[in-house]
């Protein structure tokens, strides 16, 4: 057995807060319920990163028959200096069936009682942020009644 060369590090990134408007339930299809939730606005706010949500992305969400939830999002972001970021998540939300329900009524659930995570995918030709277009980003999310939050993190 070999030992890993380099472990990758997570460096904090942001705390970001995502408000949703209310989801268009667009029916069954072969691999779940379809659902939109757009995406009306929120912040950015951290150390390397800090940003106002913009009104007019969405989330294109599929949930599976075991309550697994498929996020799928694509929003923007306009910084503080005015220059406009694309920012696109992947990832999966899913835990016991009676904490998933108690996300879906809109409760105010533990992170720690379920499991979602995200792939973040930003850009930006914005100066002095380059360095988001070659970067891998992670994120811890909940869920909340009318948001998403979630601790961004590069890793390094």
């Amino acid at each position: 057995m070999t030992s890993p060369q380099h472990v990758p590090q997570l460096e904090f990134v942001a705390h970001v807060n995502v408000e949703l408007g209310a989801p268009m339930e667009l029916g069954q299809i072969p691999v779940g319920q379809r659902r939109i939730i757009p995406i009306v606005g929120g912040s950015i706010s951290g150390p390397l990163l800090n940003a106002e949500i913009l009104d007019g992305g969405a989330d294109w969400q599929v949930v599976t028959g075991d309550g697994t939830a498929l996020i799928d999002t694509r929003y923007s972001a306009r910084t503080d200096e005015g220059s406009l970021i694309y920012l696109a998540t992947s990832g999966y939300r899913h835990g016991p069936p009676e904490v998933l329900a108690r996300v879906a009524a809109g409760e105010d659930v533990g992170r720690d009682e379920y499991y979602f995570r995200l792939q973040v995918n930003l850009e930006s030709g914005g100066p002095g942020l380059e360095w988001i277009n070659n970067t891998v980003f992670i994120a811890s999310a909940g869920r909340n009644a009318m948001s998403v939050v979630y601790d961004l993190f590069a890793v390094r």
